[in-house]
C-alpha cells in the first residue's frame, strides 16, 4: 500500500479559491489528515462510484429524473452512465488540473480521498470533499520543504505528473462507469481526455487566461500519452468578420445527440465547421 503523507491546505487553496471564485457553480472544501470525508445527504465517495454497484446506481438516478425532467424523454441506460461519468469527472480533473496551471504543483488525489456532492441549491457543478496525498512541484517552489512534496527535474516532468495523477484518480471511476457505458480501454480513456482538456479551457476563458491553457493543454496531451487517447486537438475557425474562433475536436461523444438529435456540442465531430462558427458566435453573445 502507498504512503500519503496530508498535505498542508495552503498547498493548493490560492488555485482552489480562485477556481472558485471565478466558476461559483463549484464549491471545494479541503478535509483535515483526521477528518472524515461527508458520506450522508447528498454526498458520495469516488471510490462507491468505482466499485459499480449500489452507490453508483443511486448516482446515476439523478442523471435519469434530469434527463426526463429537462427534456421530456427517456435516456437509454448507456446514455444515462455517460452523462453521469460526465457529470464526476468534469469537476474531478480540475482538482489535479487548476493547481497544476496556476501554481505548478499537482495534487495526488486516489479515490478514496475523494467525495462528491452534485444536488447542493446553487451549484451547477455541485461540491467536492477533498484530502490530497502528497503533490509534486517543480525545483524552487516555496512549498517544496512542505510536508508531501515531491519534487520534479522539470515542466515536462510535471506535466508527466499531471497525466499521472489524473489516471491514478479515474481509472477506477472508469472502471465502475465502464461496463454500464458500454464502453472500454479506448473509447473511456478519450472521454477522460475530453474531461481534462474541455474542463481547464473553460475555466481559463473565465480566468482571462485562455490562450495559455490552449498551449499548456497541447503540451500536457499532444497524443501518444497512454493511456488517454487523442490529444488536445485545438484549432481555430474564422467567423464572419473575421474573428478568430478557437474551437476543439472531441476525442469521444458524449452522446446528448441520442436526446437531442438536433443539437449537437460545438466540439462533436459530428457538427460541421458552419455549424460550429454559428454555436461559437451565439455563445459569445450570451
Amino acid at each position: 500500500m502507498p504512503v500519503h503523507t496530508p498535505v498542508p491546505p495552503s498547498v493548493l487553496a490560492a488555485a482552489y479559491t480562485r477556481l472558485t471564485t471565478a466558476f461559483p457553480g463549484l464549491e471545494i472544501t479541503q478535509l483535515g489528515a483526521d477528518e472524515p470525508a461527508p458520506r450522508t445527504g447528498g454526498w458520495v465517495g469516488a471510490d462507491a462510484l468505482a466499485e459499480g454497484g449500489t452507490g453508483l446506481t443511486a448516482f446515476l438516478e439523478w442523471d435519469d429524473a434530469q434527463v426526463r425532467r429537462d427534456y421530456g424523454t427517456r435516456a437509454r441506460p448507456d446514455v444515462v452512465a455517460s452523462f453521469g461519468l460526465h457529470r464526476y469527472a468534469w469537476p474531478a480533473c480540475l482538482l489535479i488540473t487548476v493547481p497544476w496551471f496556476l501554481l505548478r504543483r499537482v495534487p495526488r488525489l486516489p479515490v478514496t480521498h475523494v467525495a462528491y456532492d452534485r444536488t447542493a441549491p446553487g451549484l451547477s457543478a455541485g461540491r467536492l470533499a477533498v484530502r490530497p496525498a502528497g503533490f509534486a512541484c517543480l525545483p524552487g517552489d516555496p512549498a517544496a520543504a512542505l510536508p508531501g512534496a515531491r519534487v520534479v527535474a522539470g515542466e515536462e516532468a510535471l506535466r508527466a505528473e499531471v497525466r499521472a495523477a489524473v489516471a491514478e484518480h479515474l481509472e477506477p471511476v472508469l472502471a465502475g462507469f465502464g461496463p454500464r457505458m458500454r464502453r472500454r480501454g479506448r473509447a473511456l480513456w478519450g472521454m477522460a481526455t475530453d474531461e481534462i482538456v474541455e474542463g481547464l479551457w473553460y475555466v481559463a476563458h473565465l480566468l482571462g487566461e485562455e490562450r495559455r491553457a490552449m498551449r499548456e493543454l497541447e503540451a500536457l496531451l499532444p497524443g501518444a500519452t497512454k493511456p488517454y487517447a487523442g490529444s488536445a486537438a485545438f484549432r481555430e475557425l474564422t467567423g464572419p468578420d473575421g474573428e478568430a474562433l478557437p474551437t476543439r475536436d472531441r476525442a469521444s461523444c458524449c452522446m446528448f445527440y441520442t436526446v437531442r438529435p438536433q443539437d449537437t456540442c460545438a466540439t462533436c465531430p459530428r457538427t460541421c465547421d458552419a455549424d460550429r462558427v454559428t454555436k461559437l458566435l451565439a455563445t459569445a453573445a450570451s
